[in-house]
């Protein structure tokens, strides 16, 4: 597509602005699963569609879903619809999800080898029409993220065949036939790259690298199949669009966050709500945009829990380019009038 300047689209997005180093006076905000199952508007369309990736796999009920949060709150970022295993979905493994369930995948890598894959990759193609179709919609100050699983949490998914408590399939394979579990996560790289380079061809404003599983692992283990896979990704990308902004999110990684900025070379670092806002100013490198970390079930309580939250968060970043925003996805049960009232307070609006 045809996209402006990198220059001219920041000084149109706050957001955009943050990603490059920028501070804002009031942070910009979305929030993860933002477009989703906590709204009315979400839950019609989804009953109307069907299942779930059958909704995904629809463009342009999937750009609806991105958009929908937007029209009603007005967030400054739209996140696309989709979900991180259509990768696996693509590399050759079936995916379905199972009614209170969760995802499955077939075959379970643990059991078969990689190779008896054969990748599909035109099923990314959907998920490009639906940025595309965003895209065209989308207010000209709302920055678009696509995102992607980081390899090591879509790894955990396609040893297993599903998720689990403790990723202890993957994390067995990664220590008992660490050249086999490699080859994997050279094979995820690859297709994450692939997915992302056409997101970002599509339309998208930047990326966002979810590694919902990172806290698993081990401090050398977190070094081999977290950091050094997410920092091929960002090389990789960055050597194909420089100017596109990516933003890691390692859920758990605590204190091994430090290294994670330093060794992947991303642009931002989302911090899920166990960290310390304080602490992450201080160990993260000066400058280094930070995203988040508001705890999602404090947004379910409202009221002073909020804003008392929200207030700590902003004043450990008062001299950080900051984007504000959830510690983990928001929750089915949330009040849509919360979010509301987290809004209020975030800009300072009176009721």
């Amino acid at each position: 597509m045809n996209r402006p300047d990198f220059e001219t689209l920041t000084r149109a997005k706050p957001l955009l602005a943050v990603l490059r180093g920028e501070a804002q006076a009031v942070p910009p905000v979305w929030l993860m699963r933002q477009a989703g199952r906590y709204l009315p508007e979400y839950r019609a369309l989804r009953a109307e569609k069907g299942g779930f990736l059958e909704l995904v796999y629809d463009s342009q009920a999937a750009a609806e879903v991105t958009l929908q949060p937007l029209r009603r709150f007005g967030f400054d970022g739209a996140i696309l619809f989709s979900d991180i295993l259509i990768v696996p979905y693509a590399m050759g493994q079936q995916l379905w999800f199972e009614a209170g369930e969760g995802p499955r995948l077939a075959p379970v890598l643990a059991d078969s080898p990689l190779d008896a894959l054969t990748p599909d990759w035109s099923r990314y193609e959907a998920v490009y029409q639906t940025v595309r179709l965003v895209r065209a919609a989308l207010d000209r100050h709302v920055t678009f993220l696509g995102f992607a699983g980081s390899p090591w949490t879509i790894a955990t998914y396609m040893v297993a065949g599903q998720g689990s408590k403790d990723q202890s399939a993957a994390r067995r394979m990664a220590y008992a036939d660490p050249a086999r579990f490699s080859a994997l996560i050279d094979a995820i790289v690859d297709a994450t790259v692939t997915y992302l380079d056409g997101q970002i061809r599509a339309g998208v404003d930047a990326v966002q690298l979810f590694d919902s599983w990172a806290g698993s692992l081990a401090p050398l283990q977190f070094d081999r199949w977290v950091i050094q896979p997410n920092a091929r990704i960002v090389a990789k990308l960055k050597a194909l669009h420089p100017d596109i902004p990516i933003i890691g999110f390692p859920k758990g990684a605590g204190a091994k966050l430090p290294d994670y900025a330093a060794g992947t070379g991303v642009d931002a670092v989302g911090l899920d709500e166990t960290v310390d806002p304080h602490w992450a100013n201080r160990a993260l490198p000066k400058g280094l945009p930070v995203q988040g970390n508001l705890d999602p079930l404090a947004l379910i309580a409202g009221g002073q829990s909020v804003e008392q939250a929200v207030d700590n968060i902003r004043a450990a970043f008062a001299d950080r380019p900051h984007i504000f925003n959830l510690g983990h996805g928001i929750v089915l049960d949330t009040p849509v009038a919360h979010v509301d009232a987290l809004l209020a307070h975030l800009r300072g609006k009176a009721d």
